[in-house]
């Protein structure tokens, strides 16, 4: 997602990426008929009002026929009820149309958003794309709604108006148009203007919007670290950087206005009052020239209104560049165009060859895997330990495809990660990652994460074999207990077994476990290490264990350090080799027994 100012080409075609909108409008063919009918009815209506008072004042004042004003008049209150009804269903069609297009975009954005690679949002800040997904989808319902009403509005107004100028009075028109490009060209000039200043301001309000996201999230960290004075700095100068920006925007909106409306009025009183000089000459009626001075005013409001419009419309353009940088953004990890079925029934047998990796943001060391060689063979239970940094956790990103390794492969049952469909790939796993997340909805809908089809009972199950039931019963609404945001309420041993029962209820034939009895106490510890006993029965797992006394029962243990695999055999084999793995283990279990012996 760039931010870089639009070049020459770009600034040529200010309101260009409004037209990536016009797929949504296809789709509501009725609505967009219905808001043209009712456009075109109200100004036809607005049109034909000059002509009724140019009658008016030429027949009815002179013939002094009172009943003939009279019907004049019926007629033109008749004219105002259909131009009243004509607006008020061409405001509701096109409020429609626009809510419905907005709601598309908003739901086609964030399914392209859920779908992008992790190292998207390595770069990206998640408040800035809700703030996409928000504010700026509020500025296109607001300029699609309303505004691009009053500009269909008034342009057909305005062409409308010049024509039945030119039909009233020729030489006067020929003024009027030949005053046109004064008025247009520096609106088509500063409307560029507006639109590089509105992307700018929208940007500035994102960043704003994306610290008090993360601010928000962590009130506790920044309460307990007393804080809040420093956040509350960072965000009043973030918002105040988005103030300047809109003011900015909106200077340059008000100078677009008053030019454009000086210009206009400027030019429609010079011409009419050559038409004055004609009336005193003889050579044109009052009416006529009423006629033509009420034209000349829905001329000159139309395209008044239009540098208001302009200004608008460029808002709504800077915003659908930010919204269309998400829904045309590609996945870096992506299904191949003919990806091959995995093997039915699964087997589970993973194969890591040389593999190499740097996380595309690049600088930071820790993490990064280098000639890193793996056979898993199904069934098998292997433990990752090592210190922090050592790619541990990376091995596991790898696996599930969340990135592709810069060299060597990996297959799972005999297959080429990147000839499998990732979708086809994470159903063959089951994660309980050492971050836990829990989202704003109930215990039931967190647990069936995965099967969203679960039944009640299926998901009990599960959180029964995770040890999670217990608390889960004593709840005041049970599974429908609503979790909170993050899951904020319940302890970290809590949130684990709700992820451990997620995984066991998606029942993959590979099960992959990072830390996922870090956040336990003992007791609790030993009743979920042996819920995965038994889930572990007949699967392929890989578990990464910070605590040693987790991993003795590992079928083998592959001992990490500096993104390559350095040790690797059963718990007492790597105790006497006294390497890595042996000075991890005294150090631990030294302070354990200091720990107990305290």
């Amino acid at each position: 997602m760039s931010r870089n100012e639009p070049t020459g080409g770009d600034r040529a075609r200010a309101l260009s990426p409004l037209a990536g909108l016009f797929p949504y409008i296809r789709a509501y063919r009725g609505l967009v008929a219905g808001a043209l009918t009712f456009l075109l009815s109200a100004s036809l209506v607005t049109l034909a009002l000059p002509i009724a008072v140019r009658r008016v004042i030429d027949h009815g004042f002179s013939d002094s026929d009172a009943q003939l004003i009279n019907n004049y008049f019926i007629v033109l209150g008749l004219m105002a009820l259909a131009l009243g009804i004509s607006s008020a269903l061409r405001y509701f069609f096109v409020m429609i149309l626009g809510e419905r297009v907005v709601t598309d975009l908003r739901r086609d954005v964030f399914d392209n958003v859920v779908r992008l690679s992790p190292a998207f949002f390595d770069v990206n800040q998640s408040g800035e794309i809700v703030s996409r997904l928000t504010a700026d989808t509020v500025q296109i319902k607001s300029a699609f709604g309303a505004t691009a009403s009053i500009a269909l509005r008034n342009l057909i107004m305005g062409i409308g108006a010049l024509a039945m100028m030119v039909y009233t009075s020729p030489r006067l028109s020929v003024m009027v148009i030949a005053a046109i490009p004064i008025v247009v060209l520096p609106l088509i000039a500063a409307g560029r203007n507006v639109r590089s200043r509105s992307r700018t301001a929208q940007d500035e309000l994102a960043d704003a919007t994306a610290f008090a996201g993360e601010a928000i999230g962590a009130t506790r960290t920044l309460q307990a670290f007393t804080a809040e004075a420093m956040a509350g700095r960072r965000y009043g100068s973030a918002v105040e950087h988005a103030f300047s920006a809109a003011r900015s925007t909106l200077k340059a909106r008000a100078g677009l206005t008053a030019v454009a409306i000086s210009l206009v009025f400027c030019s429609i009183t010079a011409i009419l009052w050559f038409g004055a000089q004609s009336v005193l000459a003889g050579t044109m009626t009052g009416g006529t020239l009423g006629q033509f001075l009420l034209y000349s005013v829905l001329a000159a409001g139309a395209l008044g209104q239009l540098s208001e419009v302009w200004g608008e419309l460029s808002l709504a353009a800077g915003a659908a560049e930010r919204l269309s940088e998400l829904l045309h953004e590609k996945r870096e990890i992506a299904a191949p165009e003919n990806p091959l079925p995995l093997p039915e029934p699964a087997a589970g047998a993973i194969h890591i060859e040389n593999i190499a990796f740097r996380y595309p943001t690049g600088g930071a060391k820790a993490g990064a895997l280098s000639g890193v060689s793996l056979n898993v063979q199904p069934g098998e239970t292997v433990a990752v330990v090592g210190p922090s940094g050592a790619g541990k956790s990376t091995l596991f990103s790898l696996l599930l495809r969340f990135y592709d390794p810069d060299q060597g492969r990996i297959t799972l049952d005999g297959l080429d990660l990147r000839d499998v469909d990732p979708q086809a790939l994470r159903a063959r796993f089951a994660l309980v990652p050492q971050d836990v997340a829990i989202f704003a909805a109930s215990i039931h809908d967190n647990i069936a994460l995965g099967r969203p089809d679960a039944s009640r009972e299926e998901v009990r199950a599960a959180a029964i074999a995770a040890q999670a039931d217990g608390f889960i019963a004593r709840l005041e609404d049970g599974y429908d207990t609503m979790a909170g945001e993050r899951g904020i309420t319940f302890s970290g041993g809590q949130r684990q077994r709700i992820a451990i029962a997620r995984a066991v209820l998606r029942d993959a034939p590979v099960l992959l476990l990072d830390e996922a009895t870090s956040a336990l106490d003992a007791e609790s510890e030993i009743l979920v290490q042996q819920a995965l006993g038994t889930l572990m029965q007949g699967r392929t797992t890989l578990v990464i264990a910070h605590r040693l006394a987790t991993v003795l029962s590992a079928d083998r243990i592959v001992v990490m350090d500096e993104g390559r695999i350095v040790e690797e055999g059963r718990h007492e084999t790597l105790v006497k080799k006294n390497g890595l793995y042996a000075r991890l283990a005294r150090l631990q279990f030294d302070v354990e027994a200091e720990r107990r012996a305290g």
